[in-house]
């Protein structure tokens, strides 16, 4: 019998001890209790903290698509007569294909520089193929 009651309270100090190393002390549950609500505490931070970066990232996004980050150059010759692809159009466009494409056509004896404004693909000047590849080709990047 007396080995009965050892063994029971062995077992019950036991139990304790490995309570006692979950929790930390030996103040019991209540202890598991401002463990959970701490840590929740810490994780709805976390969570606070995740949506403030995302919205920055989408304002940055929204940032970046109105940035000129698309562009390409087409030499050409605009005449016969000229050689060596002296003429060049530059498209310099954001994501909604918004920009400019610039234009310089070189002749024996002048040069001239056009520029036409794109807004969402459309110019409000017809483009010259050229113009029309150097856009293709900067959007296509």
């Amino acid at each position: 019998m007396a080995a009965l009651v050892l063994l029971v309270w062995l077992d019950s100090r036991r139990n304790r001890a490995q309570r006692q190393s979950v929790l930390g002390d030996s103040s019991g549950g209540r202890d598991l209790v401002d463990f959970a609500i701490t840590l929740q505490g810490r994780v709805d931070d976390l969570h606070r903290a995740v949506d403030e970066i995302a919205a920055a990232v989408a304002r940055v996004d929204r940032r970046m698509d109105t940035t000129i980050g698309r562009t390409a150059i087409v030499r050409y010759d605009a005449y016969e007569s000229a050689g060596g692809r002296q003429s060049a159009s530059v498209a310099l466009l954001d994501a909604n294909r918004s920009g400019v494409v610039l234009s310089a056509i070189q002749g024996r004896d002048y040069a001239r520089v056009y520029v036409k404004e794109l807004d969402q693909g459309k110019a409000s000047v017809a483009l010259s193929p050229e113009e029309q590849q150097a856009v293709e080709r900067a959007m296509a990047r």
